[in-house]
């Protein structure tokens, strides 16, 4: 189906709002992107590069300022629920709270940083993410809030801020040890361009995506997955291990200060065979990142492609994350005449592939790869389209 507008999603929403939380005055409509990692994964939370960009897809929001110190949540992904009532006065995590926990992370966190609420807001949500896909759908949700929140009372913070404060909301209300390229993605994106971010010390630069004749797809296993109970965290520990081994004979800070060379030379400090995996990986990856911007900066996108393409290798072999979807959706989309290059993006696990692929082969990329992933899986992927958007912004 086609997407929705941005108009046509806003006038869904607020008549959804009134509908919900009753008509009033001061009700405003705010959209904040999805993003996609083209290529870096699992290398932001080990000092090195990320090249994610925001997508035209996202988290939808309407909000409305309170006299008191109430919060009321109402989700439209999750009607079911109906309306979450919490207060400023009970920001803290709960199971029960459910996806509200993102935004009374994000405003604990404001609180933390000396930034006080002075009330509470009736909240709606309506997000055309879809949901446990690994397109960020959490962190757009992080930095709507914090959006809404500098929006309605002037707090004193950047786009980069409010991508901070959603990273430290996740980590220590939510319990999910992620880095910052979802947030910064979605609280810097610009159209048409990719940023290519040094996790490390967060330098960045866009680069356009200059993508002739060719669309970068999104293909969406539908296997479910929870960050916070996946082996992401164990991810991070061992990488965290092997890179305190390495830094017994050699003085680097993160695994992202070597290059490949230095890798192979400085390797067998680390102790254990799956640790070498691992932190061979976070350097390949680091290095294949730098070289995959370059070769959009030269046009070279047949290129860029061939490292898509090692880059699910990796994450299959060395780093273990990607499990029969996501390998599925790749090694069939490798035999679509028309493929650029393919591979998982997120934290792995389930969620989503992207690819490029030439416009004219999209129609037989979809139908052949999601055949072959029905007849596999036993179950069907979805497949978007997508474009890069810009970042955060009141509709």
């Amino acid at each position: 189906m086609a997407e929705k507008t941005a108009a046509e999603m806003k006038e869904k929403i607020l008549v959804k709002f009134a509908e919900v939380f009753g008509e009033g005055e001061g009700t405003k409509a705010y959209f904040a992107p999805g993003r996609v990692n083209m290529i870096g994964e699992h290398t932001d939370y080990n000092g090195g590069h990320v090249f994610p960009c925001a997508l035209t897809i996202g988290t939808y929001g309407a909000a409305r300022k309170r006299e008191d110190r109430k919060l009321r949540f109402y989700s439209m992904n999750f009607g079911h629920l109906g309306i979450i009532e919490s207060s400023l006065d009970e920001l803290e995590p709960a199971k029960k709270s459910g996806w509200t926990n993102y935004p009374k992370g994000v405003m604990w966190a404001f609180e933390k940083r000396g930034f006080e609420i002075p009330c509470g807001m009736d909240l709606m949500l309506n997000g055309n993410i879809p949901n446990g896909s690994g397109l960020s759908s959490s962190a757009s949700v992080e930095v709507l809030t914090g959006f809404i929140l500098r929006d309605f009372f002037g707090f004193d913070v950047t786009n980069q801020d409010l991508a901070l404060i959603g990273q430290y909301s996740e980590n220590n209300f939510n319990g999910v040890n992620c880095g910052i390229m979802d947030q910064f993605a979605i609280a810097m994106g610009k159209e048409g361009q990719a940023i290519f971010l040094d996790t490390a010390d967060l330098s960045f630069e866009y680069a356009p995506i200059k993508l002739e004749n060719a669309k970068i797809v999104i293909s969406c296993s539908n296997k479910k997955r929870g960050l916070g109970d996946s082996k992401y965290n164990e991810r991070r520990s061992e990488c965290e291990t092997a890179l305190a081994e390495i830094q017994k004979v050699v003085g680097i800070n993160s695994l992202g200060d070597l290059n490949e060379e230095q890798f192979e030379m400085y390797k067998s400090a680390i102790k254990d065979e799956v640790r070498v995996k691992r932190a061979k990986h976070a350097v390949y990856e680091n290095q294949r990142t730098v070289k995959a911007v370059e070769a959009l900066k030269n046009n070279d996108v047949e290129l860029f492609g061939k490292l898509m393409n090692e880059s699910h290798i990796s994450l299959q072999y060395d780093y273990e994350v990607t499990g029969i979807e996501l390998d599925t959706l790749v090694e069939e989309a490798w035999k679509v005449d028309g493929v650029i290059g393919s591979r998982m993006t997120g934290a792995g696990f389930g969620g989503c592939t992207v690819s490029i692929v030439k416009t004219d082969a999209i129609d037989s990329f979809i139908d052949k790869v999601g055949k072959a992933y029905k007849d596999k899986i036993g179950y069907a992927a979805d497949f978007y389209v997508v474009e890069i958007g810009d970042g955060p912004t009141v509709l």
